[in-house]
């Protein structure tokens, strides 16, 4: 078992004050900017069973001198960076794969 492993865990606020954590799976920059795959964690094992491992795409944009995230709602760039992450999930299974 890696010792080393631990996750990147990342607290948002949503607009009605509510806390939600998410694990960064990944994080892309391009041409269209920054964006972080963010995985919901969940205090209840049954809950992340349910959420079928579904992950959101956040864009980074600043406010105020602040870095800010923001749900991805442009449906062609979704699509675009979502096979953009998933081709990058396959290339890190695929080497955590041959390093065993």
């Amino acid at each position: 078992m890696n010792e080393d492993f631990s996750a990147d865990l990342l607290t948002l606020v949503d607009e009605d004050g509510q806390e939600h954590e998410f694990e960064i799976l990944d994080i892309i920059e391009n041409d269209d900017g920054c964006f972080y795959a963010l995985l919901p964690t969940f205090d209840d094992p049954q809950e992340q069973v349910e959420s079928e491992g579904t992950y959101y795409i956040f864009q980074v944009f600043e406010e105020d001198g602040e870095q800010q995230l923001a749900e991805v709602e442009d449906e062609d760039l979704l699509d675009r960076l979502a096979a953009e992450f998933e081709a990058h999930f396959d290339e890190m299974f695929e080497e955590e794969g041959s390093e065993e």
